[in-house]
């Protein structure tokens, strides 16, 4: 994950271009040690709206991905936001036209985090709703350019624009996070808690517990649910 300091819709010159340049230098980390992808926050518009800080996020990304190995398969992978401070890719339509200005290379991924979705207004324990945003994904940029999800579970309101993340099953999603880890799209997905571990002694066991008791059941219903259409 890159530095939450980083954002490419920075208005002063040196911040974006610090930006930039943090962001160029944890794909060149990231490309020594053979990792996956980087998962990165676009930051702020700052008020001004997506559209016009659109084209130096895209000439930002552009130029990183210039610098970038061929030989590597890492990827630049953007993150969904909760919306909160004028923040960028708050929704698929963001990310979309954000790809979209890039000309949408193969190397640009999509991790999306539960909370943030909650926060946005995108209710993830509804297995309905985590059906459209399924579809919406694929029909948007397709399905195979979403490769992690960051399970977390929140302590905001649904539609807050807030993002605060709760210890997974002791969040106001709770159990119904098993409505988006038992859909088959994300099966075999890097799935990533980013909470700080309620157990000192042990950190994150208990998390973990709690996420395969929720993954196995989600994964049950969605079963239960082709057996009886």
């Amino acid at each position: 994950h890159a530095t939450y300091l980083i954002n490419l819709g920075a208005t002063d010159p040196e911040l974006y271009d610090k930006s930039v340049a943090a962001l160029r230098n944890t794909m060149a980390a990231a490309q020594a040690i053979a990792a996956e992808g980087v998962v990165f926050h676009l930051g702020s518009h700052l008020g001004r709206g997506l559209d016009a800080a659109l084209p130096q996020v895209a000439e930002a990304l552009t130029s990183v991905l210039e610098t970038c190995d061929p030989a590597s398969h890492t990827q630049l992978v953007i993150e969904n936001s909760a919306g909160a401070g004028g923040t960028m890719g708050v929704g698929l339509d963001e990310i979309e036209l954000i790809l979209d200005a890039l000309g949408r290379p193969p190397r640009v991924g999509v991790c999306l985090d539960t909370c943030h979705l909650w926060a946005s207004g995108v209710d993830v324990s509804d297995p309905g709703r985590v059906d459209a945003l399924m579809a919406e994904v694929d029909e948007r940029f397709g399905l195979h350019r979403l490769v992690c999800l960051h399970v977390n579970d929140a302590a905001v309101a649904l539609g807050s624009n807030r993002d605060r993340h709760a210890e997974v099953g002791k969040g106001v999603i709770g159990k119904g996070l098993g409505a988006i880890l038992g859909h088959p799209a994300v099966q075999d997905m890097a799935a990533i808690m980013e909470t700080p571990g309620d157990d000192e002694d042990v950190p994150y066991t208990r998390g973990m517990r709690a996420l395969r008791r929720i993954h196995k059941a989600g994964v049950q219903a969605r079963s239960t649910e082709r057996a009886g259409a």
